[in-house]
């Protein structure tokens, strides 16, 4: 039986996470020699004995990656063959050919080609079923396969074979790879005469002369107010966060400080630039979902009373990652410190290094927060996010378009109406007609698309627990009464949203026509956080308000 060796990846990582661990170097040492060996010694043990053959390479893995999980989610160990795919979630930059895909209906298909990238080039469409690339069946693969085999070397050629929507016989398309930059901001232009939007997606190298140059574009055109939209922005490079917030501010001010163990690597970071609009009023857009560069960000505006914050409180993520080399070609992401917005701040909402007994962790309460100031003196709070100026939630989908969603039916609807119409309105103009609906909901006849209500899966858990605890019969007129008065009705459903049902179809129909353009300018109207974004811009004196002390 063979015998394997730790690699030195495992005593690297172990070095690297014990270094920190001890404030006797005596002890730090002693510990770290003291672990290694047992650690390599029951490897060793486990290879020789263990009763089936294991994976060295899984087996290491899985133990590395269970040693960074007890650290943070943020601290990854990145083995050699996942290079590639850690460059293009930092960069934004791959070899392929430009569309994403979906599985839909029980087939992989193309959910959006991206405009001006080979993949639309090649005239690939929306909705084409992917059956074969480069002569490899890829009906039964999943979406990662697919990618896989679409990604390759610039300049590279490769053969798809698909199946479109009323063709008859498979379709064969070629198309030559390029080298794809993932825009950061996917799409910018004008929600009314005078108020521009700006979508940032990542902060990826660029972010900053994106948002700048989008802002330019945006002035020209008539914009005199600005909606950023950091909705569900992940985060990315920090530096992208100083560029993009450079934008908005004075050259010279500060936009965020790291502090951690290596105070060497302790830093302050400032404008550097000259901004391009520091009179502009500027609406920052946030959610649950916006988190590490996006925090920075909407932290500057806020901190420096630059603009109003509107929508949800953000993620709350307020560590700095870097990445430090190992050996055979991998990498460690590694958290290094925290970092701290103008007012002085830090937003982490978790604390990661006070576990529960069971290893969970939970957020920082309420009672341990500090409070903080703004430049205008309004009171701000560390430990949670950044909280919005004014809050608004998206609205939540009925049940019965969650349904049409999840089943398909409005994504193939739309399809089906793409290829019976050659054209349509504008995206922000376009509106299906009374007549149109209908044939939408005629065409649902037939169509399996059940599903069950929240209220009455709270009604069925209160018929489980009264039988439990044996109350059952004595409310059980009144359950069925319940139960009378709320079972939903797919017909009805339908008539009662469909004015929501409607709008959904609507953005879905855009995009066979206008691409992620589409996307954007048709849900305009039907996007309630929006809507209050314009609603305060075009009140002047409400969007000072909120950014004075009086406001609260």
């Amino acid at each position: 039986m063979k015998k394997f060796k730790v690699p030195g990846l495992i005593i690297a990582t172990l070095v690297i996470v014990g270094f920190f661990s001890f404030n006797n170097p005596n002890e730090r040492y002693f510990e770290i020699t003291r672990n290694l060996d047992i650690f390599s010694t029951l490897f060793k043990e486990v290879n020789a004995y263990y009763v089936d053959e294991i994976n060295p390479n899984k087996l290491i893995k899985t133990g590395i990656d269970a040693m960074l999980a007890s650290l943070d989610p943020y601290t990854n160990y990145i083995p050699e063959d996942d290079i590639e795919d850690y460059r293009t979630m930092t960069t934004g930059q791959y070899g392929g050919i430009g569309a994403i895909i979906g599985h839909r209906n029980g087939k992989n298909v193309i959910m959006m080609p991206y405009e001006g990238f080979p993949a639309h080039k090649a005239g690939l469409r929306i909705g084409d079923e992917l059956l074969k690339v480069d002569d490899v069946d890829v009906v039964d693969k999943n979406t990662s396969e697919i990618s896989q085999l679409l990604k390759g070397q610039a300049n590279t050629k490769l053969k798809v074979t698909i199946k479109r929507y009323g063709a008859d016989e498979p379709i064969d398309l070629d198309i030559t790879r390029e080298k794809i930059k993932i825009n950061n901001v996917p799409y910018s232009g004008m929600v009314n005469e005078d108020i521009g939007y700006i979508k940032l997606s990542d902060f990826t190298t660029g972010a900053g002369k994106e948002v700048k140059k989008s802002l330019e574009k945006l002035k020209k055109q008539g914009a005199t107010k600005i909606i950023l939209d950091l909705r569900n922005n992940p985060g990315g490079l920090l530096n992208e966060a100083v560029n993009v917030s450079n934008v908005f501010i004075n050259q010279g001010s500060e936009v965020v400080s790291t502090k951690g163990k290596v105070t060497d690597w302790n830093k302050t970071y400032k404008a550097l630039n000259q901004p391009t609009d520091i009179e502009i009023p500027v609406v920052v857009l946030t959610s649950r979902r916006s988190a590490s560069a996006a925090e920075i960000v909407s932290g500057v505006i806020q901190d420096y009373d630059r603009g109003v914050l509107v929508g949800e409180r953000t993620f709350g993520k307020g560590l700095v990652q870097a990445t430090r080399p190992l050996t055979y070609n991998s990498q460690l992401k590694i958290t290094t410190a925290k970092y701290y917005i103008p007012s002085g701040r830090c937003i982490q909402a978790i604390n990661y290094s006070q576990r529960n007994k069971d290893g969970s962790v939970g957020v920082i309460p309420d009672s341990l927060k500090s409070a903080f100031t703004t430049q205008n003196g309004r009171k701000v709070f560390d430990g949670g996010g950044v909280d919005p100026d004014y809050e608004v939630g998206p609205l939540p989908l009925a049940p019965i378009t969650v349904s049409l969603i999840t089943h398909g039916f409005i994504f193939e609807y739309a399809l089906k109406y793409h290829y019976e119409h050659e054209t349509i309105a504008s995206a922000k103009d376009f509106n299906l007609s009374d007549e149109e609906f209908n044939a939408f909901v005629e065409w649902l006849q037939g169509k399996e698309y059940d599903y069950t209500t929240k209220v009455e899966k709270t009604i069925e858990t209160l018929t489980k627990y009264a039988k439990t605890e044996k109350y059952y019969d004595k409310i059980k007129a009144e359950i069925k009464d319940l139960e009378s008065r709320v079972m939903h009705n797919k017909e009805q459903d339908l008539i009662e949203f469909a004015s929501e049902v409607k709008n959904v179809l609507e953005e879905r129909i855009t995009e066979h026509y206008y691409l992620v353009k589409g996307n954007f300018e048709s849900s305009f109207d039907n996007d309630i956080q929006i809507q209050s974004a314009v609603e305060i811009l075009q009140d002047t004196e409400r969007f000072k308000s909120l950014l004075t002390v009086s406001a609260e």
